[in-house]
């Protein structure tokens, strides 16, 4: 499938869906639960759809609706027949590694060709290190994983240039037959951990910290089953927002929680320091195209915001700099070097860094780019063709719906030019 955009004018309302951040953690409690959990309003994609199968094989009940009654196993897990597979869902894998580790038996974990791309080496060695036995069936740290419990409690030290790595041991650590200490010598993306120890600290999860450093996480505790509405997606909202000030009269993106603790809610406060046009009020997010001008930001804890910055910083007077973002390379594409090459075959004046991008601004002009199977490329590059001149055509458009299916039709609601062909 491709996307096929135009230069559009934008204006109106913008539901956003739910944050897959939070559904998926609250389908790994939900299912580790003792008793019967109700996830509200849960964001239903490919994705989560992974996450559904994957804790459906280890042994909860799970039926999807518009909400999601899940019965959780109580932290007694099955032991599934065959290969389970994430797809594209590089939170399901990490997170499900630790959960698999609970049982008594194994499981072996796969994916699609990006997700086994990427490396679990840090993860791996400290659920060995916790009394589970974890391998790369390739011998590359990477999926195929088989993982075989039961997980004991102990102590490790682990470098996470992804955030879903401590989460993992967060998430599985508390119901580990004895205490675990956890030193944690790296860290990005510390917003979706500070979201983890949300969870924990509304299951009364025991647990003491040294800022980021350590983590003492008390054995031999149970997940208790919940009624939770999960709130909207910064994640998502972020392509809406940048569009809003390339191309928007006044687009107004609601649901969403400042409060929340999702790092991209930080897009908001990139685009007021570039001076885009942006008001924030109780129902709402408004977002205008005005002058806007070019800045440093450091995007370490926002690395799924860099193909939408970098699109944004395009239309910014003078230079752009996004730094201190290197784990973006091992996203589902390399996302620093591919919205680079596409951008330039746009006319972008970019640069990549070893850790992000410098971005000039720059008179996009539409042509064929590629969205290398990427969702979050993809979008970006349909916010690129919106405030470019021509026609933009996006080839392997179909991958949005791995977060986000309705995305399209949402931007055509405000006006944006924009249609799917196969």
């Amino acid at each position: 499938m491709r996307f096929i955009v135009e230069k559009s004018e934008l204006s109106g309302k913008v539901p956003v869906p739910a944050s897959k951040s939070h559904t998926i953690r609250a389908l790994v409690i939900a299912s580790l639960a003792d008793g019967v959990s109700t996830i509200r309003s849960p964001l239903m994609s490919q994705d989560t759809e992974s996450a559904i199968r994957v804790f459906r094989a280890l042994g909860a009940e799970i039926e999807a609706g518009d909400d999601w009654r899940v019965t959780g196993t109580g932290a007694v897990l099955s032991e599934p027949t065959g290969q389970v597979d994430v797809g594209n869902s590089g939170t399901t894998l990490y997170i499900a590694m630790g959960t698999a580790a609970l049982g008594q038996g194994s499981t072996t974990f796969t994916g699609d060709a990006q997700t086994r791309s990427r490396p679990a080496g840090p993860l791996i060695r400290s659920l060995n290190d916790l009394g589970a036995r974890v391998c790369s069936t390739a011998g590359n740290d990477m999926a195929p994983l088989k993982v075989t419990g039961r997980l004991k409690g102990g102590r490790t030290s682990i470098q996470c240039p992804t955030s879903q790595y401590l989460t993992s041991l967060l998430l599985s650590c508390p119901l580990a037959a004895g205490d675990s200490e956890i030193e944690v010598t790296q860290l990005f993306e510390r917003p979706y951990v500070e979201m983890t120890l949300a969870w924990l600290d509304e299951q009364g999860i025991e647990y003491e910290r040294d800022g980021w450093s350590r983590f003492r996480i008390k054995g031999g505790q149970k997940f208790k089953a919940f009624d939770k509405t999960i709130p909207a997606d910064f994640s998502s909202a972020t392509f809406f927002l940048c569009a809003g000030a390339i191309a928007g009269r006044d687009v107004r993106v609601q649901g969403l929680d400042m409060n929340d603790s999702q790092g991209d809610k930080e897009v908001v406060a990139y685009l007021l320091g570039m001076g885009a046009m942006t008001i924030l009020n109780n129902d709402a997010i408004h977002v205008s195209k005005s002058g806007m001008h070019g800045i440093a930001i450091d995007m370490n804890s926002t690395p799924d915001a860099l193909p939408a910055m970098a699109v944004t910083a395009c239309f910014a007077g003078g230079e752009t700099k996004l730094q201190n973002v290197p784990q973006a390379r091992l996203k589902e594409t390399d996302r620093i070097s591919v919205i680079c090459t596409e951008l330039r075959k746009m006319g972008a004046d970019i640069e990549e860094l070893d850790d992000g991008l410098v971005v000039r601004e720059s008179k996009l002009t539409g042509t064929v780019v590629d969205g290398h199977d990427d969702h979050r490329v993809v979008m970006a590059l349909a916010v690129a063709g919106l405030g470019a001149e021509g026609t933009t055509v996006i080839e392997k458009a179909e991958s949005v719906a791995i977060t986000f299916p309705n995305f399209m039709e949402l931007m055509r609601d405000i006006g944006g030019k924009i249609r799917a062909e196969d």
